[in-house]
This record gives C-alpha cells, sequence and structure tokens, in this order.
C-alpha cells in the first residue's frame, strides 16, 4: 500500500513540475511576482515525500512535503532558490482530485502575551557582526533543525535569532523573558522566538544587539533582517535573513515556518501575503565595521 501510495505521489510531483505545472496557484503567483522583476523560472525539481496518508469522505488523502528547487534567470545572472511546501492530495479511484498547500497559522504566537521591559540603564557593549558567518549558518540550517536549540512550529524567529547570533550579535537580559534577547539553557526571551517580540526589539534596542531601521529593500546587506505584517494590522508575523542579492541588488531571503532559501523578499508568491502587507527592514549594526 505504502509503495502504491509513493508512486501516486510521484506521479503528482511529475505533473507538478511538467505540463500542468501552470495549474498550480503557487507556480502562477511565482511567476506574475517574477515577470514584474524581469526574471524567469528555467526549470523547478521537485522530490516530494509523504508524510501521512488517510482515507475519508470516499477520498484518499496524501500529505506531502515537497522540495523544490527553482533555476531562476534575470538577464545573464542566474541562481537557484529552493524552498520546502508542506501539501495535501486527495484522490478518488486513483484520480487526482485537488492539490493544495497547507497554510501556514503565522498567528500561533499571537496567543503567547508578552511585554518588552526597556533597559533604564543600558550598559553598552561593542560588538563586530560577521556577515558571512551569519549567512554560513543560514545557509547550513534553512532545512534542518540544529538540535542546541528548541524547535518551534512557527520557527521563523527562532531561526533568524540563531543565524544573528551566529554573526557575533551578543546576547542580554536572561533570566528576564520579557527583557533584552537571549537563549539559554533551553529557555528564551520573547524577542528570541516571537516575530512581533523580535521587530519590537530590533526597533528599540540601545544595547547589545542593536539596529537601524531602513526604507529601501536596497539599502540592506546580507545577515539584516525583515519583518513580515501579512494582514497589515500592526501585528508582525514573520521574520527572514538575507542571505544574497539578485541581479539589480535587490534581497533574497532565508527563512524557517516553510522552510526556504534564495527567496525574494517581498513574498509576494506567498500564501500568506495580502495586498495589505507592511514590512520592517533592518540593517544589524557592527561596531567593528
Amino acid at each position: 500500500m505504502r509503495e502504491r501510495l509513493q508512486k501516486m505521489l510521484e506521479r503528482k510531483v511529475s505533473e507538478f513540475v511538467g505540463e500542468k505545472k501552470t495549474r498550480d496557484e503557487n507556480i502562477i503567483r511565482k511567476k506574475e511576482a517574477m515577470s514584474k522583476r524581469n526574471a524567469d523560472i528555467v526549470r523547478t525539481y521537485a522530490v516530494g515525500k509523504i508524510s501521512k496518508a488517510e482515507t475519508k469522505d470516499g477520498f484518499r488523502h496524501l500529505y506531502y512535503n515537497v522540495h523544490l528547487k527553482h533555476l531562476i534567470k534575470q538577464g545573464d545572472f542566474f541562481y537557484v532558490e529552493e524552498e520546502l511546501q508542506r501539501r495535501k492530495a486527495s484522490f478518488a479511484k486513483n484520480e487526482l482530485y485537488e492539490d493544495m498547500e497547507i497554510p501556514v497559522d503565522f498567528t500561533l504566537k499571537k496567543r503567547e502575551k508578552y511585554t518588552l521591559e526597556a533597559d533604564r540603564n543600558p550598559v553598552g557593549e561593542r560588538y563586530s557582526y560577521d556577515r558571512l558567518k551569519v549567512v554560513q549558518y543560514a545557509e547550513r540550517w534553512w532545512n534542518d533543525y540544529n538540535p542546541a536549540y528548541q524547535k518551534f512550529e512557527v520557527d521563523c524567529t527562532n531561526y533568524v535569532s540563531q543565524c544573528i547570533h551566529a554573526g557575533g550579535a551578543p546576547m542580554r537580559g536572561y533570566p528576564n523573558r520579557s527583557k533584552g534577547w537571549w537563549y539559554r539553557n533551553k529557555n528564551w526571551s520573547f524577542s528570541w522566538s516571537v516575530a512581533h517580540a523580535l521587530k519590537n526589539y530590533l526597533q528599540n534596542s540601545t544595547a547589545g544587539l542593536r539596529a537601524r531601521e531602513v526604507q529601501e529593500p536596497q539599502e540592506l546587506q546580507l545577515g539584516d533582517v525583515i519583518c513580515y505584517d501579512f494582514q497589515g494590522d500592526g501585528r508582525f508575523d514573520h521574520n527572514t535573513v538575507v542571505t544574497g542579492k539578485d541581479a539589480y541588488g535587490m534581497p533574497l531571503v532565508n527563512a524557517h515556518t516553510y522552510n526556504s532559501r534564495m527567496r525574494y523578499w517581498a513574498y509576494e508568491d506567498s500564501s500568506a501575503y495580502t495586498p495589505n502587507i507592511q514590512y520592517k527592514m533592518f540593517h544589524i549594526i557592527d561596531d567593528g565595521s
């Protein structure tokens, strides 16, 4: 049974990157976003793996992860974007009835109540920020999880915090979860793991890890951070780290939750995207530069 289901999935994945791929909403959104920046997907490779199978209401449902690699061309510039999607394919009498991406609930962390305390007497701590180490860490763990840290269901901010720390950004505030930015002994500050809390911290910190908000994505450098408010309601849902630039100097980012690497910063191809999206862009301060 498992082998037959895997063959059904392999046929589905083959269609995903073959003649039927233009019917997939994710590919349609991505192609539309690409055309705005004079880019094109030259080729897409996909590998799928079943995570769960169930029969319900007369349908056979396959829950699966698909690892996508897109070869992207911008003029004479080529790069590879990768992403991991969680999807569900429903079959009736061995014929595909529906295939859909399982949306991410970025609101999970909104249930966690927290306050961010300001430092009354901040003590400056100079540090050098190694942007190459940030990128190296982001690339190593973009589709994996460092066992030295807790893994979260909504893991984007935890991943970005790890990347920033790998670059040399100092922790402070332990053991107060509402203060500073830190991770220690399987415990962590709200700013380490909650998207909105990290945005607030970067916006207001005057000691330890510090950042400067910029208005244009071209101003960002490798190792900088972008925060996303998908609904435009003032509560930020998602964070990414800059790991590259495209042919026009626009940021490409890595992220967790829906794991991705070298993704175009604006997220217009995401199922979470809405026309109300708001961004906050932060340049991490480097005292050594």
